[in-house]
């Protein structure tokens, strides 16, 4: 089967969130649902589909607004890694705080640690932990695409002057987990255009040592 997937741009500021099903299948996952939930909620039901789960790749404030509200619409499972849970319920901690409409939400369903293999409406993730932006920062690998949240974007990386942020970790995960994959991997970044590994291995200056945030 093959897989549809929507990309809608949220929130304030221009997350990139993913929702994702088999061809054939309604059930779906979304991925990153930092806002705009009306925006959201009204594709999920012009396409009449059932959200199973929601996979985060961090819990910055961009990237969490909308999840208690599908959560409330759908039933859907929040899926998060540990290191990153406590930002949920921590309007500072997540940065909401400080961007004047604090956000917290319910404690997440499922924590992750990272290697595992999730399979929900007939698709498969690997999920990669790739800290640094955030300790817990993970990425979603599929067959032929990897969704890589504030890790890797198209010619550059994610922040690391926040809280619990490490450049050096960045870095290390960018080059052990996601630069290591195959060439023709499409990037599904969190913020901006998609990419491909190998455009990001010959062109990124952070990773061929021009620059590093």
């Amino acid at each position: 089967m093959s897989l549809n997937m929507k990309a809608l741009v949220v929130g304030a500021l221009g997350v990139n969130c993913y929702i994702l099903h088999e061809e054939g299948s309604k059930e779906a996952i979304a991925i990153d649902p930092g806002g705009s939930e009306e925006t959201i909620w009204q594709y999920i039901q012009e396409d009449g589909l059932n959200l199973k789960a929601i996979l985060n790749t961090h819990a910055h404030a961009d990237h969490i607004g909308a999840i208690d509200f599908l959560r409330e619409k759908t039933g859907a499972k929040l899926y998060i890694h540990e290191a990153d849970a406590p930002m949920l319920l921590d309007a500072r901690k997540n940065l909401s705080a400080f961007m004047g409409v604090p956000i917290m939400t319910r404690p997440a369903d499922t924590l992750l640690k990272g290697g595992e293999v999730l399979e929900i409406g007939g698709m498969k993730f690997t999920v990669l932990h790739t800290p640094g932006h955030s300790p817990g920062g993970v990425c979603y690998l599929m067959e032929d695409r990897v969704f890589s949240g504030d890790t890797l974007f198209a010619e550059s990386v994610g922040r690391t002057d926040f809280p619990g942020a490490s450049s050096q970790d960045l870095l290390t995960s960018i080059k052990e987990k996601l630069i290591t994959l195959p060439d023709e991997l499409v990037v599904y970044c969190g913020h901006g255009p998609a990419t491909t590994i190998g455009h990001e291995r010959k062109c990124n200056p952070y990773i061929n040592g021009f620059g590093f945030m």
